[in-house]
C-alpha cells in the first residue's frame, strides 16, 4: 500500500510499529480524553483511573499489529478501554449494576443563550448538575451517554465497543434522556421555588 492512498491512522500506525515513539505520543494525545473518559464512567475509584488509562494505552500498543481497519482507530481504542475497566472491576468483584430495566436516556437540552452573569451562573450550575446525575447513573448508561454526546460517536459505534445489539444502545439513550429529563424538571422546579 502505498503512502498516497494511507489514511492519516494508517500511517500513523505503521510508524508506531516501525518504532517511532514521537508517532505513539501522537496516538495519546488524540485518544486520551476519550480513553480517560470511558474510564472514569466505568471505574469510581479515582486512583484506580490513571492507571487503567495507562494500562490502555500499552494495550493498544501492543495490539496495534492486529488492529485490521474494520472500524476506525478512536473505536477500537474505546473498546479497549471499555473491557479494561470492566475487566478491572471484575477483578476487585465490584458490581457493575448491569440491569436492562434500569436505563438511560438523556437529551441535554440547550440551556437559553442569553448571556447575562446570573444565566452563565445558573448555566454552570445546571451542567454541574446534569454532569452529577450522569455520574449517578448506572455504569453502562454513563458509559453510552458519554460515549454518545460528549464523544459523539454513532450507535454502531458504541454497539461495537460495548458489545451491546444497536437496539440495546438506542434503548438506555432513550430510557437516560428521559430519566435526566425527569430530575432535571424538579430540579428547575426547586430553583424557581
Amino acid at each position: 500500500m502505498s503512502n498516497a492512498i494511507m489514511t492519516e491512522d494508517q500511517q500513523l500506525i505503521k510508524r508506531i510499529i516501525e518504532g517511532d515513539m514521537q508517532a505513539f505520543k501522537l496516538l495519546i494525545k488524540r485518544n486520551e480524553r476519550l480513553v480517560a473518559h470511558m474510564v472514569a464512567k466505568i471505574v469510581s475509584i479515582e486512583e484506580d483511573r490513571e492507571e487503567l488509562c495507562q494500562d490502555v494505552f500499552l494495550k493498544v500498543y501492543d495490539k496495534l499489529e492486529t488492529f485490521n481497519y474494520q472500524s476506525k482507530l478512536s473505536t477500537w481504542i474505546a473498546t479497549i478501554a471499555y473491557r479494561t475497566s470492566l475487566n478491572h472491576l471484575q477483578k476487585k468483584k465490584i458490581v457493575t449494576g448491569m440491569d436492562d430495566e434500569k436505563m438511560l436516556q438523556k437529551q441535554l437540552n440547550r440551556l437559553a443563550d442569553t448571556h447575562t452573569p446570573e444565566t452563565v451562573m445558573m448555566d454552570q450550575d445546571m451542567k454541574s448538575y446534569i454532569v452529577g446525575l450522569v455520574d449517578q447513573l448506572p455504569m453502562q448508561y454513563r458509559t453510552v451517554i458519554t460515549l454518545f454526546h460528549l464523544e459523539e460517536m454513532t450507535y454502531p459505534e458504541i454497539a461495537e465497543i460495548t458489545n451491546m445489539p444497536t437496539g440495546t444502545v438506542k434503548n438506555y439513550l432513550f430510557r437516560g434522556r428521559k430519566l435526566l429529563k425527569e430530575k432535571l424538571v424538579s430540579y428547575k422546579q426547586m430553583s424557581i421555588s
